[in-house]
């Protein structure tokens, strides 16, 4: 960030080409929308260059960068709302890793659509937590939130998960 903030724009680049799989994944498990999270991730990476200049690390890079994506998306999700939405068979249902099997899809895409009912805070935790690795305390810190808050909020989501899918049988 102190390069961008130089005005070396390699150092813009550089910052994208490490995190923008991680954000793009992200926001597409918010979302549900490939349009739509390459949207949020390109805005992001705006943002961060806008920036650059003012940054002072409170946190990791990576947890300041998660709350621009979560902001953009709960902001995306609220425009969308506001929307007549698209069936949800005509989203695009590309996934990062495509499971093999078809009981793998199977199970995938009963994870993905218990997932996409959650609350949306709950949904968001899940997603930070689980797929992209953050600890509680990055959560609160990219959610805005208190660590107690992410954990209940969490001890919340992964109970409606079992309970969702407790259908599924083990491999």
């Amino acid at each position: 960030m102190a390069e961008l903030a130089r005005g070396d724009m390699n150092a813009l680049g550089e910052l994208v080409r490490r995190h923008q799989s991680a954000a793009l994944s992200t926001a597409y498990r918010i979302l549900g929308r490939w349009d739509a999270a390459e949207d949020v991730v390109q805005e992001t990476f705006i943002r961060v260059h806008r920036a650059a200049r003012g940054y002072e690390p409170s946190a990791a890079f990576s947890t300041w960068l998660y709350r621009i994506v979560v902001n953009l998306c709960r902001d995306a999700l609220r425009k969308r709302r506001s929307q007549v939405e698209p069936p949800t068979d005509l989203r695009d249902g590309r996934a990062a890793a495509p499971p093999s099997s078809l009981e793998e899809r199977e199970r995938a895409r009963a994870v993905r659509q218990a997932v996409d009912r959650l609350p949306e805070r709950q949904r968001i935790a899940v997603i930070l937590h689980r797929y992209a690795g953050l600890s509680h305390a990055e959560i609160a810190e990219t959610t805005g939130s208190t660590v107690s808050a992410v954990e209940s909020c969490l001890v919340r989501a992964y109970a409606g998960l079992r309970e969702a899918l407790k259908g599924l049988r083990e491999s």
